[in-house]
């Protein structure tokens, strides 16, 4: 039988009963440094997933994020202090939902500092019974200040994050928990930032603005609460019955006709993909994952795989109305429910008929990016899910190179200052977002149905997305020594094992 054709029978067979595998909580799965397990828990029916999602106003004012900040006394120094803690947000009128937040809001502040800049940060874990860390998704930081699941603070603990941001490390990156075993529910139930690393020398106009623009997706039960991951969300990752935009849905922006606006965008889910699409504006994209591209690039539609992010410069030069849409992808889905992709609208634009006051051009050229030299060292992971049926119920994993992560072994050992080249070979039923801790590569080609196709242009990279059936090679390198993390970046994936552990040597 077929790997899909496997698993779709496992999935029938497990869920034939009227109380069976519905409802799986992340703390209950033991045994992940072997096979990841999905034990049986009766007690909870299919009604949580069958359940018509709540609705949720729209159209209000496009909320900026709180700025985190800055408590040093002094140029070149950013100190802040970051608490994750139990907290409460209202997205129903009159019905409070019990949330994760980082300074009391979701998604957290935003962070900005600039290249040069010294961060210290004051991490304090105020969640109740939980370990959590502070990741500092795409960030060029010292292995012992990354967040690790190796490196946990303990609930009630505090614990100092410093780093230095070198030059040339402008760019988009975020941050988000990531203690072994908690990091889905602790993403999903709302802990996630943005982190804006600004260049002391921008080529993009201070005229076009500076916009995030955080995806983060929203599951409410009908009394407000936020469920627990069903097995469907183990399988294919949690994906919400709402995307929301900095916190709100389909949020509305006012520009006036001819105006351009720089946008970050940033998919923070747990593992929604987007395919974007504005309408009645135009879109170029300058970034990518690790900053500015080296020339701009006119889109059409852009792919945003979970915790990819993309900067865009969006030209409003039509009166009216433009919208920010999401377009179909199939990315594989596993068993019943797969979510609705198309036609979502994220962010409602008014553009008016007064005319913008004069926009300056943008740059022809914005940076150079000097491609990463010949590799010294090949490297081959290969993506594979697996699904059996056992004694307790369904056992599932999601695997590289045929192992479930193991936070006592090292998969890779590397040196410092090698380039290597990755094949990352995708031989599952659904694509895989692949990220790497500590460092930016560079995508060389990628491979499908035996056809090889170069990237559209270069650009430093954090997270890629693998298709099905697909293989992508990257050429990466690791600056410093110390432990680093890659894997999957649909959490609920990393979770169940598919993630590894490179040993960067001196």
């Amino acid at each position: 039988m077929h790997r899909r054709g496997f698993l779709m029978a496992g999935l029938a067979t497990a869920l034939s009963g009227s109380r069976a595998l519905a409802q799986m909580k992340m703390d209950s799965m033991s045994g992940m440094d072997s096979m990841p397990g999905m034990g049986s828990h009766a007690g909870h029916d299919m009604g949580a997933m069958a359940q018509a999602p709540v609705t949720l106003p729209e159209g209000e004012g496009l909320r900026q994020l709180p700025l985190l900040a800055n408590e040093a006394g002094r140029p070149g120094l950013f100190q802040a202090r970051l608490t994750a803690e139990a907290a409460t947000a209202r997205f129903v009128e009159g019905q409070d939902t019990p949330i994760l937040a980082y300074n009391g809001t979701s998604p957290g502040p935003l962070i900005v500092a600039y290249e040069g800049d010294r961060v210290e940060i004051t991490f304090a874990n105020r969640i109740a019974g939980e370990q959590s860390t502070v990741h500092w998704h795409g960030m060029p930081v010292p292995a012992d200040q990354d967040g690790n699941p190796m490196d946990p603070v303990a609930a009630g603990a505090d614990r100092v994050y410093a780093f230095e941001l070198p030059e040339g490390s402008a760019g988009s990156y975020w941050y988000h928990p990531h203690p072994h075993g908690r990091t889905a529910e602790q993403v999903y139930r709302g802990l996630a930032g943005a982190f804006v690393v600004k260049a002391k020398a921008d080529p993009i106009p201070a005229a076009y603005g500076d916009t995030v623009l955080m995806f983060t997706d929203l599951r409410l039960a009908a009394d407000g609460s936020m469920p627990d991951n069903t097995m469907t969300d183990l399988m294919n990752g949690r994906v919400g019955d709402h995307v929301l935009v900095n916190g709100q849905k389909n949020p509305k922006l006012a520009m006036a006709r001819g105006a351009k606006r720089r946008l970050r965008l940033y998919n923070a889910t747990n593992a929604r993909f987007l395919r974007l699409a504005f309408a009645n504006a135009a879109m170029t994209v300058i970034g990518s994952d690790g900053g500015l591209l080296e020339a701009p690039v006119v889109a059409e539609e852009i792919l945003l795989s979970p915790a990819e992010r993309v900067e865009l410069v969006v030209a409003f030069d039509r009166s009216g109305t433009a919208t920010l849409t999401t377009l179909d992808y199939d990315r594989g889905w596993m068993g019943p429910g797969r979510p609705t992709d198309a036609g979502l609208t994220l962010l409602t634009v008014d553009v008016s008929d007064a005319p913008a006051e004069a926009m300056p051009p943008l740059p022809e050229r914005l940076r150079p990016i000097a491609p990463l030299g010949a590799p010294t060292v090949s490297r081959r992971l290969v993506f594979t899910e697996t699904m059996a049926m056992n004694a307790t119920g369904m056992e599932m994993g999601f695997l590289i190179n045929g192992k479930a992560f193991d936070m006592g072994r090292a998969d890779i050992v590397a040196r410092a200052g090698d380039t290597e080249l990755w094949e990352i070979v995708n031989q599952a039923d659904m694509d895989h977002p692949f990220h790497i801790h500590g460092t930016q590569f560079q995508v060389v080609e990628r491979e499908r149905d035996g056809k090889v196709a170069k990237p559209p242009y270069l650009a430093w990279k954090d997270t890629v997305n693998v298709a099905r059936g697909e293989t992508v090679r990257l050429r990466t390198r690791q600056e410093r020594p110390g432990t680093r993390m890659y894997h999957c970046h649909i959490l609920e994936h990393e979770q169940l094992g598919m993630m590894g552990i490179v040993d960067v040597r001196a």
